[in-house]
């Protein structure tokens, strides 16, 4: 983009101690934010928007096109009235007098504007524009200073700046030359820094333009972009020649993106005799411990290989890749001890060791914990499995529920407590437990994010919703409410996977039920939990149901599509079984748009306003309509096609042809039309009008079993 002769673009860079690579990303977006605030607050981006973007050691913001200077700014000043600031012949008066004084300027420099509350003297006023060097020296210390992060520390005195860790430079040009203000004692230069062991300590930069070419020649790859695609080229190229290819994992190789100035990838060995060891703990202690890359056949078999991403051009003798491999040898070593000696005791073994591990001070050891979700477990198996195998399958959510949480008690997971769950299933299996109960244990912290799969079967499905339903109903028992970004236990992650396994697996569950049975649970354990009350117990699952709902009307409106007035609509004509609730919205999305349905759900929305403004219903209501009381052909009508509607809907909702019932329903139109036509509801006539009002609240709830049509938007109808 061609910049005007009275902008230039701005390099700002904040150079530091190496930032987590987890908050590099999150901060230089939030940098992004703030100072696009402030220069469009003062008037001077012009054009292109600020681009921000971030490596280790620096946070850098580029805006292509700052205005050199403030525009000039007019403004009206309104003064006194007309009446006070002239007497009768028109002269001007003190109130006159003392407003153009105040303005600067002459009386005759003064004019009269008509405003609604009559004649006003005002003036205009000219806001000289602010060169933007000045401005900029006042608004980028701020930019500094407004970048959040989870946590920051002091370097220079507890009354000093805060920041992520030590700042070391800072590089602010504008058109190339340098803004002057200081920042925890560091005045902005024109030099940046290169690697910190391969590039120049000091880089001279004319500005934006010669940015990233200088720091490249100094190792230094300043976009995350650029170093992701020479990491992903270089696995690729280190792979293909051997025939083999990375095991998949974008999360890792996010992070080496941003641990790294100037990436390599290397290619190491491990001795071939620990392919023994299930893949998934060699995985994790190469990814999670060592942030490498593990190695695949193609035929998906982990080979005896990995790939390091190292902060160095290349490993010419094969040193660092030797230390690397050293490093690794000895963690699998230690992998392979706790393997073999957790398996000396059976998993059960361990339950008791669980009465001394705590879960949360008031909520008990995990010991507690087991115990509840067994309960849950149980009582969620009878839900959904037929009255045949009722009794096998209940037993078999009971065992992989006392065995959850066993591994927590090993010594593989104090090591590597990435695979708490995962180590449980793989220990069952190893030790002959069923199956089904082995891949229930291995999955009950399913889904752990987003795009984590649900349990692969209804057993461990019973043991993850059970997980966290307790999590939710005992946390929000003692008051660990998440607030902000603090969540120590989960609980959105937890409320999330419910939604998840409900929905993905079509489980009948009622949602109100299977809280109120994770609350009922925390009686019994731990028995000092005082819930006693049942208001108290029933203040808990209203907020545990509501925080829940919460996620799925989340997950329905971002990841499902629904529009956000559709998932109301719906959840608020039942969400107890969220399946169910999924089908209504599904058919009315497809019918909202049809011809009758769109002025019948605006005729929903009539009936609900004139039903709040007659008050209570216990004042109108009647126990039935009256039909004796219809004075008019239009309430007849209406009266009798509801009838036969209702009774035509009710019997394909009983099938599940919700769009079916819907179109049924959406028939009224015209007879809903004529009595909003015909019929005056708020009538003089006392038991008339109770009648009419009658109708329409029977109306009104008979036809919002399916979705609560005036929860839709009157826009969007």
């Amino acid at each position: 983009m061609k910049t005007s002769s009275n902008a230039a673009d701005l390099l700002f860079e904040i150079g530091c101690e190496e930032i987590p690579a987890g908050m590099i990303a999150r901060a230089a977006s939030e940098l992004q934010v703030i100072l696009e605030k402030y220069l469009t607050s003062s008037n001077l981006l012009e054009g292109a928007p600020v681009e921000a973007f971030g490596a280790p050691r620096r946070l850098v913001a580029i805006a292509p096109a700052v205005r050199l200077r403030q525009p000039d700014l007019a403004r009206e000043v309104t003064g006194p009235p007309k009446s006070v600031a002239y007497d009768a012949v028109g002269r001007p008066t003190r109130a006159a007098e003392s407003f153009a004084a105040k303005q600067g300027l002459p009386l005759a420099k003064l004019y009269t504007v008509s405003t609604p509350r009559g004649d006003y003297l005002a003036a205009k006023q000219v806001v000289q524009g602010r060169p933007a060097m000045e401005v900029l020296a006042e608004v980028l210390p701020r930019a500094i200073a407004e970048i959040p992060w989870p946590r920051s520390m002091y370097w220079t005195g507890i009354d000093g700046p805060r920041f992520i860790r030590p700042i070391r430079w800072i590089v602010a040009l504008l058109g190339g030359s340098a803004v002057q203000f200081q920042f925890a004692g560091i005045a902005p230069g024109k030099h940046s820094a290169g690697h910190r062991f391969l590039g120049a300590s000091k880089i001279a930069l004319r500005g934006a333009q010669d940015y990233e070419q200088k720091l490249r020649a100094n190792f230094v790859l300043a976009r995350p972009e650029e170093r992701r695609k020479k990491i992903a080229r270089e696995i690729q190229a280190l792979t293909a020649k051997r025939d083999l290819r990375a095991h998949e994992d974008p999360a890792l190789l996010d992070l080496v993106t941003y641990l790294n100035e100037y990436p390599s990838v290397i290619l190491g060995n491990f001795d071939r005799g620990y392919l023994d060891l299930p893949q998934e703990i060699l995985i994790t202690v190469m990814r999670d411990h060592q942030k490498y890359f593990a190695v695949e056949n193609r035929e998906g078999r982990l080979a005896p290989h990995f790939l390091a991403v190292i902060n160095l051009e290349r490993d010419p003798k094969g040193l660092i890749g030797a230390g690397h491999e050293r490093v690794l040898g000895a963690r699998f070593a230690d992998a392979r001890f706790f393997w073999e000696t957790d398996q000396k005791c059976r998993l059960a073994d361990y339950l008791p060791k669980l009465a001394h591990v705590t879960y949360e001070s008031r909520l008990g050891s995990y010991g507690d914990k087991v115990e509840r979700m067994r309960k849950l477990a149980g009582w969620l198996a009878t839900q959904w499995f037929d009255s045949g195998v009722l009794q096998a399958h209940a037993a078999e959510a009971d065992r992989a529920a006392e065995l959850a949480k066993c591994d927590l008690a090993t010594e593989m997971v104090r090591e590597f407590p990435e695979l708490q769950g995962i180590v449980g299933g793989l220990y069952a299996k190893a030790q002959g437990e069923l199956e089904e109960v082995a891949w229930a244990i291995y999955d009950h912290y399913r889904p752990a994010s987003p795009e984590d799969a649900i349990p692969r079967n209804l057993t461990g499905c019973a043991v993850a919703l059970a997980d966290k339903l307790d999590s939710l109903a005992g946390c929000f028992a003692v008051g660990l409410v998440p607030s902000g970004s603090s969540d120590p236990f989960g609980l959105r992650r937890a409320a999330l996977g419910v939604v998840r396994v409900i929905l993905e697996r079509k489980l009948p569950v009622s949602l109100s039920r299977g809280v109120a049975q994770a609350v009922a649970t925390l009686v019994s354990y731990p028995p000092h939990l005082k819930l006693d009350k049942e208001d108290k117990r029933g203040a808990i699952e209203k907020l545990v149901l509501e925080f829940i709902l919460d996620r799925a009307r989340y997950i329905l409106r971002e990841r499902a599509g629904f529009a956000y007035d559709e998932v109301n609509a719906a959840l608020a004509a039942g969400a107890d079984d969220l399946v169910d609730a999924v089908r209504r919205l599904e058919a009315l999305k497809l019918i909202r748009r049809t011809k009758n349905f769109e002025p019948l759900a605006i005729s929903f929305k009539r009936i609900r306003k004139i039903l709040e403004k007659a008050g209570p219903a216990t004042v109108w209501r009647l126990p039935a309509v009256q039909p004796e009381l219809f004075a008019e052909e239009a309430e007849k009508r209406l009266h009798a096609e509801a009838a036969i509607a209702a009774r035509q809907s009710a019997e394909l909702k009983r099938t599940g042809s919700y769009r079916e019932a819907l179109q049924v329903i959406a028939g009224l139109r015209p007879a809903v039309d004529q009595f909003f036509d015909d019929v005056m509801v708020m009538t003089e006539d006392e038991q008339v009008r109770k009648n009419r009002l009658t109708l329409l609240a029977e109306l009104l709830a008979e036809f919002s079993t399916i979705a609560d049509f005036a929860e839709l938007a009157a826009g969007e109808i």
